[in-house]
């Protein structure tokens, strides 16, 4: 009999740590962010290495002290994809990262699809945006647009 209450014990401690663990990761650390919290969204022009800031609307996002990859927003841009692509740096290895469920305005999957299709175009936001971290924005044609941070590869040296 006491073998059964340590074995509910250990069961009944993993399952509240597992529960514990995933809402850590998905909810506890995330904040919304407005673009009035001093939040600005940039561009850096070819040839320039000094990001510019870019007129942005109807704009959602999240983020979190407890790492910098966990920026995500999505916007709108009044911009033409042209004139973005003739005026900013264009980002190659573009690859937006997973956010959380209940941000659903973002989805990585099918903007790293359009991405590589060609039916978005990614920028660079700011290189080094924190240390060995860019922010990136993928543009589509009609204007939506989203930003996330992702490695730059430049601390694996």
């Amino acid at each position: 009999m006491n073998g059964k209450l340590v074995a509910g014990f250990i069961v009944v401690t993993a399952l509240i740590a597992g529960a514990l663990m995933y809402w850590l990761q998905i909810y506890a650390f995330y904040s919304p962010l407005t673009l009035h919290q001093g939040v600005e969204l940039r561009l850096t022009p070819i040839g320039s290495g000094a990001p510019e800031i870019i007129p942005v609307e109807k704009f959602e996002g999240i983020d979190a002290d407890s790492s910098p990859l966990r920026f995500r927003s999505c916007f709108t841009l009044p911009l033409s994809l042209g004139t973005l692509t003739e005026t900013y740096q264009i980002y190659a290895k573009a690859d937006p990262l997973i956010a959380p469920g209940w941000f659903s305005c973002f989805d990585a999957a099918s903007i790293g699809e359009a991405l590589k299709t060609g039916e978005a175009v990614a920028f660079l936001s700011e290189a080094n945006i924190a240390k060995g971290v860019d922010r990136v924005i993928a543009v589509y044609p009609d204007g939506r647009a989203f930003a996330w941070h992702q490695l730059n590869g430049s601390l694996e040296e």
